[in-house]
């Protein structure tokens, strides 16, 4: 019974879980190894690191401004990014042989399941109980 009281409650370590998730995301392409090749026909190479970076930035901004001042929109915002960093190697042309595609499809799955996670557990709380997140 506590275990699922456990996760109504929005914690702190989720706020840095996804702050994590955000810096795995930056580092992706470098983790893979596939920061120096050319990726699909229709982009330049850079798409695919320069996707990463930039919803890797996002995503840990977003998680930051959560441990600061919680919001709602925030926890959808991750959503949308969490999904567009799965779909992503399939509509920037990445999609082929290589780590870097299962790499972004999971983590943006990771993200997406946080995010609903954080968002079902913030969903009831008024104005005031977000305020007072982390404190």
């Amino acid at each position: 019974m506590s275990d699922i009281r456990f996760f109504e409650t929005h914690h702190t370590w989720e706020d840095w879980l996804g702050m994590l998730l955000g810096l795995l995301i930056v580092l992706s392409p470098w983790i893979t190894g596939e920061s120096n090749h050319g990726f699909g026909q229709l982009y330049e190479p850079g798409f695919a690191i320069l996707n990463a970076v930039l919803v890797g930035i996002l995503v840990f901004g977003l998680a930051q401004m959560e441990y600061i001042a919680l919001q709602r929109w925030e926890e959808a915002a991750e959503m949308a990014l969490g999904l567009w960093l799965a779909v992503s190697p399939y509509v920037l042309g990445y999609s082929g042989e290589g780590a870097l595609r299962v790499l972004h499809t999971g983590l943006g799955g990771l993200v997406i399941l946080l995010a609903a996670l954080k968002l079902w557990q913030d969903w009831g709380l008024t104005d005031q109980d977000l305020a007072r997140h982390g404190q």
